[in-house]
């Protein structure tokens, strides 16, 4: 099934939020996705809130909606990159402050990006659907996913929930991430051309496992 990406700009009003929930379900009963609507939606309401209340109601903002691999990822773009979402301990009493830590329970992971013009709060909830060609490779390119994750928000006053990369992003981390691993080899007095040929011996050989 394809699933293709959707945004739609609106401004951030308390009325706009229901429209924006029953889209949300629209199409993700379309993408066969049905078991992920309640918590999906409720991320819809908490990040448009987080606007509405943080930047201001009447805030020219998007949402986007799209797959990240086997993830549903949400996004909600908005105009001031100074007003970044936090974890806010609110006792029982509090009417607010709950929006984030809401988000954070029911999500695999979330975060921030911040951008030229705008920042982006994202979060991304797991949907359990197969990734394509991705068999017994599934865990290591996880755990490298992960590692990838940590190496580039690396010395990010973000910290390390930037959450997954992009593609471009991930390569750049792993160029960074192997040429520390040479200059560590290095001083401990190993032979790094060795280690990188028994690297790729090992690969070609899961690969052609996987591939047979």
């Amino acid at each position: 099934m394809v699933r293709t990406p959707w945004t739609v700009q609106f401004m951030a009003q308390e009325e706009e939020v229901a429209v924006l929930r029953r889209r949300v379900r629209e199409h993700l009963g379309n993408w066969g996705l049905r078991d992920l609507v309640d918590e999906a939606q409720l991320c819809v309401s908490e990040l448009v809130a987080n606007v509405i209340t943080h930047v201001g109601a009447g805030t020219p903002t998007t949402l986007a909606v799209l797959m990240n691999g086997t993830f549903l990822r949400i996004e909600v773009h908005d105009p001031d990159t100074r007003a970044l979402p936090a974890l806010v301990a609110a006792d029982v009493e509090s009417e607010g402050g709950r929006g984030m830590t809401l988000v954070d329970a029911i999500t695999d992971r979330w975060g921030v990006k911040l951008l030229a013009e705008r920042k982006v709060t994202w979060c991304e909830l797991a949907t359990g659907l197969p990734s394509p060609g991705d068999q017994d490779g599934g865990p290591r390119v996880m755990r490298a996913e992960a590692v990838l994750d940590l190496y580039g928000a690396a010395g990010s006053k973000l910290g390390s929930r930037l959450g997954r990369l992009s593609i471009t992003e991930g390569e750049e981390a792993a160029i960074f991430l192997i040429t520390d691993l040479l200059h560590w080899l290095r001083a401990h007095g190993r032979d790094a051309d060795d280690v990188l040929d028994r690297a790729q011996m090992r690969f070609e050989t899961q690969v052609s496992e996987v591939s047979s």
